[in-house]
């Protein structure tokens, strides 16, 4: 923002120079012709007028647009602002309904009973144990089975027979 400042101070500058250096061509009476009518005046005088005019016109649009943006800022500013604290307070809540259902969960599992879910784990928990039950008494019938045979094979070769080839 500064360089554009001194870029625009220097440009001024230059233009007063400019302006105060042909001041004396500027005010110089000349034939003027308004297409109606024709008169006698200083033909640099009114376009140096007309540029101020030109200049100022610009000046007033930009500050009302530079106006306008601020506002609209503002009430952006405001709605973000507004949206945010939805935002949070929604965080918020959602947190304290987290809270709320973690502690029921913790005190339903503190008295002893997880309600449905539990009921289908220990479901599944006897169900498995039941399982593995079933499985060490199948291995240790077959084990038993074959500690069987080796003692019979050792009671052969004990008594002197001899074992039978495969």
């Amino acid at each position: 923002m500064k360089v554009r400042a001194i870029v625009v101070a220097v440009l001024l500058v230059l233009f007063v120079v400019f302006t105060l250096a042909n001041w004396s061509g500027i005010t110089a009476p000349t034939q003027v012709s308004l297409l109606i009518a024709k008169f006698e005046a200083p033909l640099g005088l009114i376009l140096l007028t007309l540029l101020l005019v030109v200049i100022a016109s610009f000046v007033v649009l930009m500050l009302f647009q530079q106006a306008t943006m601020n506002r609209e800022s503002r009430r952006f500013s405001r709605e973000l602002a507004a949206h945010r604290t939805l935002a949070d307070e929604a965080e918020a809540s959602r947190f304290t309904e987290l809270r709320k259902y973690l502690d029921r969960r913790l005190d339903r599992l503190a008295e002893g009973g997880g309600g449905e879910q539990d009921e289908t784990l220990n479901a599944r928990i006897d169900r498995l144990e039941k399982g593995l039950r079933e499985h060490i008494d199948q291995t240790g019938n077959s084990l038993a089975a074959h500690i069987g045979e080796v003692e019979d094979r050792v009671e052969r070769l004990s008594n002197g027979a001899r074992p039978p080839s495969p």
